[in-house]
């Protein structure tokens, strides 16, 4: 069963409706059947709607499934309620975030392509801050909260049963000053040192990489588990999107592969890094 109160709340509703689409009902027809609104079950289903076990019970009964389905179910519903360690932080992490982290908390492999901002998962507490202070609305202990969970996230890359992470970077990223010089520098000593973790791959999309498909920044996550689904994670600066099913993560694969056929091997980027840094440091 997957480990934060995100992933099993998605596999929930992923199982849910399963059940319904094995039934060949609609979300009326189960709503129709239990005296429901069709609304109801399809917000069940979406991950959108407080499920309780009763309601747990009462779908099972109704489309027959064994004792062994409900306890699973009636499980995921009871853990999905559970607080993950990010929420503690309150208003220093966004709602629409909040959901990302969860599911990031579980995934075994990670393709993230970032074309103005150095990854998250590699940032300097220093780099973090600036990013959060530039323009920010946000109160002085909201940024320090933010700063503190970007730096607890970090720790997915070094658990016991780390995800296979593959990062690939603009050379704009590196170029774009947040801070200062020295600031810079100490940030792309970060990008190397993160660079020889096992499990972790760096690739830069250097000014000279020729044609490549046209994209803004994005991550695609995959499961352990063949019952829940790749995503593909996409955000702005108040709200976030997910994208499920096979065309979008077919298209989004075949974008990653191409970056990946463009950008510059991870022993040249490592060189082409430390390049970089000695001109910080002029």
């Amino acid at each position: 069963m997957a480990g934060s109160p995100t992933a099993r709340r998605r596999r929930l509703s992923i199982e849910l409706k399963k059940l319904r689409e094995t039934s060949a009902l609609t979300c009326a027809q189960v709503g129709a059947g239990l005296d429901w609104s069709g609304s109801k079950v399809n917000r069940m289903e979406t991950g959108s709607g407080r499920i309780q076990p009763s309601d747990i019970d009462a779908l099972c009964r109704f489309y027959g499934t064994s004792d062994e389905v409900r306890e699973f179910l009636k499980a995921l519903a009871r853990d999905s309620k559970t607080r993950g360690w990010w929420q503690v932080h309150g208003s220093g992490v966004p709602e629409w975030f909040n959901i990302y982290i969860g599911l990031e908390q579980d995934a075994s492999t990670f393709r993230q392509y970032q074309c103005e901002l150095l990854p998250g998962l590699m940032q300097t507490p220093q780099y973090t801050r600036e990013l959060h202070t530039t323009g920010a609305v946000m109160a002085a202990q909201d940024i320090d909260r933010a700063v503190r969970v970007r730096m607890e996230r970090q720790g997915l890359l070094t658990k016991d049963g780390a995800p296979d992470a593959w990062f690939i970077v603009s050379e704009a990223a590196l170029r774009h000053v947040i801070g200062d010089r020295s600031l810079m520098r100490d940030q792309l000593e970060r990008l190397l040192e993160s660079t020889q973790l096992p499990n972790v791959t760096l690739q830069v999309l250097s000014f000279d990489s020729g044609n490549y498909p046209p994209t803004g920044a994005f991550t695609m996550l995959g499961f352990p588990d063949q019952e829940d689904p790749d995503i593909v994670y996409r955000d702005g600066i108040t709200d976030a999107m997910y994208l499920e099913g096979e065309h979008h993560i077919r298209e989004y694969t075949r974008a990653f592969d191409s970056l990946r056929a463009a950008a510059l091997s991870p022993q040249r980027t490592s060189q082409f890094v430390k390049t970089v840094i000695k001109e910080y440091a002029k």
